[in-house]
């Protein structure tokens, strides 16, 4: 029997599996770990500590629950939160802590520099979208201003799944599913270091390799073996984003196909058959050769319910400590009781800024409609429900502005455990809204692209069928009928308070 490793490292977590030939899992394992937000706006990790000792220990602890000798994996497949960026030494290193992706705002002035420079026309034209936080060479040149030290001592700039590949392999490799975020530094054509912009940001040689995700980038090390359990020599994928490897783990992989991933953040993904041009969004290749996919993604999903749960559920945070229900559980019991619509309060969820279609980092979190008589799972509801408004608005653009058609719509990451959440997206989408039968996430996408990798799937479509569906939500109507008529609302809200929000962000003091 042939065996597949597959891990992922998160925002707020990491996950593993082993997989066997029929990819069914063996193994499983979950690791928590904390995100640094040492300043409004600053969203970081310590690479080593973090990216690199989860994979370690979840390597090891998988080999152990999997009872099987390590020399019997064929292959490991990685996946790890996409768009950050974290400078390394020519070991892999890390010099500086990692800046996170889009929810991370530091650069905010790097993406102004930018803009003025080129002009918005040109900028929008080499990044591929309106500039934002969610793109790596703003990053890039934030280190460059503000650690200049750091910026020309760095052997590479790379992304986090880029780190865990080159901890492994001792290669530097990067796929052009993610190589997109670090557009102009790229040639988005040949895919090498663009010459021409290449300065304005960091040196040719600290850029790394670009090659395909499931590529294998090279072999376990001897000293990677003795700190992950791996066998010297173990294939090793070069990897992707966690949201590309969430997509395949539900089988979006065919056209028409869309993910939303409700993690601490929601990410969507949209399989075409050709290229989109949407500024507003970020159009590009997919991980699956010769297809294409729009992105998007808000800052908060599961952080925002997070947050609600630690500062209005604190009385359900103490009892789950002394073995009481999961937290998130009460919150959507009560929020269940609640009717759709959250009897008129309306929640804009930009609590950490927002990414697609806004695109504004100083886009600010709004209750709107607050009485007396709407409590805490009156909050929560709406909360849920202003996620599922930001869904819905993605869905609009793509087949209203560009005619695409949603076949289907897969829901993954741990948002899938909130049945209120999911119908809520349902409802305001107006379509079918199911889950993945499997719903551990990119760590099963990972292990399923290195059975690809290996032979033991024959092909995508092949990998796709061995993912089986798990629950569906169908749109109620009356629910849905509200939710359309209260989708302008949403919308007017920002564009009325937006310079407000803006206004509110330049006077910050700390």
């Amino acid at each position: 029997m042939r065996y597949y490793m597959g891990i992922d490292v998160g925002t707020g977590e990491s996950k593993g599996v082993i997989i066997d030939e029929s990819c069914t899992i063996v193994a499983q394992k979950t690791l928590a770990h904390e995100t640094q937000n040492p300043r409004p706006g600053w969203y970081q990790h310590d690479a080593d500590a973090i990216w690199w000792g989860d994979f370690c220990q979840l390597s090891r602890e998988l080999i152990a629950a999997a009872k099987i000798p390590a020399e019997r994996i064929r292959c490991v497949g990685l996946s790890a939160l996409g768009s950050d960026c974290v400078a390394v030494d020519a070991d892999g290193a890390a010099l500086a802590p990692a800046i996170l992706y889009g929810i991370d705002a530091r650069s905010a002035p790097q993406i102004k520099e930018l803009i003025a420079e080129y002009g918005e026309d040109r900028a929008r034209e080499l990044i591929g979208h309106d500039p934002c936080s969610s793109d790596v060479s703003p990053k890039v040149l934030w280190y460059k201003e503000n650690m200049p030290d750091i910026h020309d001592r760095a052997a590479k700039f790379l992304t986090a799944s880029s780190f865990l590949c080159a901890k492994l392999t001792g290669r530097f490799t990067i796929d052009r599913y993610l190589a997109e975020d670090f557009l102009p530094m790229y040639d988005p054509v040949s895919w090498r270091v663009d010459s021409e912009h290449i300065s304005r940001f960091c040196r040719s040689d600290q850029m790394a390799e670009v090659c395909s995700a499931t590529d294998i980038a090279g072999s376990v090390t001897e000293i990677a073996a003795k700190a992950t359990g791996l066998t010297k020599g173990t294939p090793v994928l070069v990897g992707t984003g966690d949201s590309g490897a969430e997509a395949i783990s539900t089988g979006v992989c065919r056209p028409g196909d869309l993910m939303v991933q409700l993690g601490s953040t929601c990410y969507i993904i949209c399989v075409t058959d050709h290229l989109i041009n949407d500024s507003r969004l970020w159009p590009g290749s997919f991980i699956i050769p010769d297809q294409f996919a729009v992105c998007a993604g808000t800052n908060t999903a599961g952080s925002l319910t997070g947050w609600l749960g630690d500062e209005l559920y604190r009385d359900a945070v103490a009892s789950e400590r002394t073995g009481g229900p999961n937290v998130f559980e009460a919150m959507a019991s009560e929020a269940k009781r609640i009717p759709p619509g959250s009897e008129g309060l309306i929640c804009l969820p930009y609590f950490a800024g927002e990414r697609t279609p806004i695109n504004d980092p100083d886009a600010r979190g709004v209750f709107f409609g607050l009485t007396l008589r709407h409590t805490r799972a009156h909050m929560v509801r709406a909360a849920l429900e202003g996620i599922a408004f930001s869904i819905a608005a993605h869905i609009s653009i793509l087949e209203h502005d560009h005619g695409l058609r949603i076949n289907r719509i897969v829901a993954a990451g741990g948002g899938t455990k909130n049945p209120v959440w999911l119908q809520a997206i349902s409802d305001a989408c107006c379509k079918e809204v199911s889950t993945a039968s499997v719903s551990i996430g990119a760590s099963y996408g990972d292990a399923l692209m290195a059975a690809l990798a290996d032979g033991a799937c024959s092909s995508w479509n092949d990998l796709a069928a061995r993912v089986g569906k798990g629950m569906t939500f169908e749109p109620d109507r009356a629910a849905s009928a509200l939710f359309t008529e209260r989708k302008d609302l949403f919308d007017n809200l920002y564009r009325r308070n937006s310079d407000l929000m803006h206004a509110l962000g330049s006077n910050r003091t700390s």
